[in-house]
């Protein structure tokens, strides 16, 4: 890409292709097209700049994985705290008398 209407154009045709979500210019001379997407059809973009702008090459194809954050370091002390068993769970036994017993058995 020459000129800056080339860029434009390149830029417009990749942003209107289904599934990108992002396009930007990189390299020294502004000349490499990065588009970044989901379900983007790279085949199929090549071949549209390729037919607008005369040419358009593959450089390279990566899957973007999401940054996932990562947790904070937990000092020793909070992690003796968090491994200490719980406590036994008390039984309490009633006894519980008749005060009029029935003392008649049957056998």
């Amino acid at each position: 890409m020459n000129s800056d209407k080339c860029r434009t154009k390149a830029m417009k045709i990749a942003a209107t292709t289904d599934g990108v979500t992002s396009v930007a210019l990189e390299g020294s001379s502004k000349d490499q097209l990065v588009v970044i997407g989901e379900d983007v059809d790279s085949a199929k973009l090549t071949c549209v700049l390729g037919k607008k702008l005369c040419y358009a090459s593959i450089l390279t194809v990566e899957e973007v994985k999401p940054v996932e954050p990562e947790e904070p370091k937990k000092d020793k002390d909070t992690d003796e705290e968090e491994s200490t068993c719980p406590p036994c769970p008390r039984f309490c036994e009633v006894v519980v008398y008749d005060r009029s017993p029935s003392y008649c058995f049957l056998k």
